[in-house]
């Protein structure tokens, strides 16, 4: 989260900075108490319309915040707030099925090198397929170009979702060209029941709210530290902006 963005953040920076594992705690839970709409509620609420929501994943996880919003909603104003407010990786996540329907591999599994290990601590296996632009972008990589790819991502999943068998790898090689600057996530086969990353977590906000199958996630990072930004900073920041913020185990919950 860049130090600029709130006018308030320089203030709580001492006294986040300071914040130890039960201070995180307490501040994500202060974000979900009972005397607050339901967080996972409001999350799903938030998607519906189109907007952000803060989701934790796990503490024996990544123990990551992503900023994650429906694909289909994402115009330039939504680029240049995960690029901003959060900083890490913007990536749009498809579900299995759509996946299937692009034919688009595990990049690990498409790619021959000795590099090539994908062995992470936090998991079985990472979710990334192809980086990809879509053929009307230029370089790709601006906040336009990256709204384009991600929004026709999204159209091309809801064609999936309504017809499985109408749309197929040509259709997404005429659409989209690869190497490109936004990367594709692959969500499981079996969804929540077998993944708990932001990836299925986003795809199952998607899902119970009825947009195409298709999510976006950004992790949030600390600009001081570098590291990835605790869960109290991560939900003061939520409370700030009005943006919902909620833990990866009350959507498993709730939504599994």
């Amino acid at each position: 989260m860049r130090a600029d963005v709130d006018a308030d953040a320089e203030a709580n920076a001492g006294a986040a900075g300071e914040a130890d594992a039960t201070g995180e705690t307490d501040a994500a839970e202060a974000a979900e108490s009972p005397d607050a709409t339901d967080p996972v509620e409001r999350a799903l609420d938030a998607f519906r319309a189109g907007d952000p929501v803060c989701v934790h994943d796990f503490a024996d996880r990544e123990g990551e915040t992503d900023i994650v919003y429906p694909a289909g909603a994402v115009d330039e104003a939504a680029v240049a707030h995960m690029r901003n407010d959060a900083g890490g990786l913007i990536c749009v996540a498809v579900s299995d099925a759509v996946g299937d329907a692009f034919d688009l591999p595990f990049l690990a599994d498409a790619l021959d090198h000795p590099a090539v290990d994908d062995d992470p601590d936090y998991d079985d296996r990472s979710s990334f397929s192809l980086p990809v632009n879509h053929r009307d972008t230029f370089t790709g990589i601006t906040d336009a170009d990256r709204a384009k790819t991600i929004v026709e991502v999204a159209n091309a999943a809801g064609r999936v979702r309504e017809d499985p068998t109408g749309y197929g790898p040509e259709d997404f090689a005429a659409e989209f060209r690869a190497p490109g600057h936004v990367h594709v996530l692959r969500g499981d086969r079996d969804g929540l029941a077998g993944r708990t990353g932001h990836t299925e977590l986003g795809l199952a906000m998607a899902e119970a709210v009825g947009a195409a199958p298709a999510a976006v996630v950004c992790e949030m990072l600390d600009d001081e530290t570098g590291d990835a930004l605790s869960p109290a900073d991560a939900a003061a920041y939520a409370a700030r902006r009005d943006i919902p913020y909620v833990e990866g185990a009350a959507l498993v919950e709730a939504l599994k």
